[in-house]
């Protein structure tokens, strides 16, 4: 699934690795197709409507004893928007009809009678780390969290998971939903390099050091959207 740019994120996690010397294989898993665990480090699903969703929900759930394998090895996981609402328990959409979700992330998710959009800005926590992230949400689910999920962050600004309880997003092991497009890796530096330290630690077994890079046109990109949800820089 890939709307509002989605696929966008890819491309900043392989420019971002090659900057650094590292080389990425990028691997499509489509319906139909297998999915072996121990074959990657990093995987990611993108945003779309229910009715894309109706369509790949079946078949997620033949793969779902494998995600839940690589999510328990620390397999790096970020599922967003429609993502987010699959990786959980399920969703029940606007007509009542209920998709079963993968069940990594500690979640559920009903539609709403209206939906949540706008710009989004929240204060992030990924292992005691915290920094501001900001994306664009457009989504009617509303998403309340089991006691095995935390929130990726606290809303500062916008609707969150369900415009109710100041979250946005959850993070599970190494699993991370978030309603977030934008696409949203482009604008947070920070984000997208904590998702690759993980990776590179699943693929090598060490912790890595990333090298710094000159962040000042994401950082831009980050302020210019602040300013757009009506919050002062």
């Amino acid at each position: 699934m890939n709307i509002y740019g989605d696929r966008g994120n890819i491309a900043v996690l392989q420019k971002r690795l090659e900057w650094r010397g590292y080389s990425a294989s990028i691997t499509s898993v489509g319906i139909g197709d297998e999915f072996n665990p121990n074959n990657f480090d990093f995987c990611y699903l993108g945003g779309g409507q229910d009715r894309d969703q109706m369509l790949v929900a079946h078949d997620l759930g033949k793969k779902s004893a494998a995600f839940l394998s690589a999510a328990k090895d620390g397999v790096v996981f970020l599922w967003v928007c429609g993502g987010i609402q699959l990786a959980g328990v399920g969703y029940t959409n606007s007509d009542g009809n209920r998709i079963s979700g993968v069940g990594i992330l500690d979640l559920d998710t009903s539609a709403g009678s209206s939906r949540l959009i706008g710009d989004l800005v929240l204060d992030a926590e990924l292992e005691g780390d915290n920094c501001r992230v900001v994306g664009y949400e457009n989504h009617a689910g509303r998403t309340f969290l089991g006691p095995d999920a935390t929130p990726l962050g606290s809303v500062v600004k916008g609707h969150g998971n369900n415009d109710t309880d100041k979250t946005e997003g959850a993070i599970q092991r190494r699993v991370v939903g978030t309603y977030m497009h934008g696409p949203l890796l482009p604008k947070n530096p920070w984000l997208a390099d904590k998702l690759l330290s993980w990776a590179i630690e699943h693929k090598t077994g060490e912790t890595p050091t990333l090298s710094s890079l000159d962040n000042s046109l994401e950082n831009l990109a980050q302020q210019v959207a602040i300013s757009r949800a009506g919050m002062k820089r």
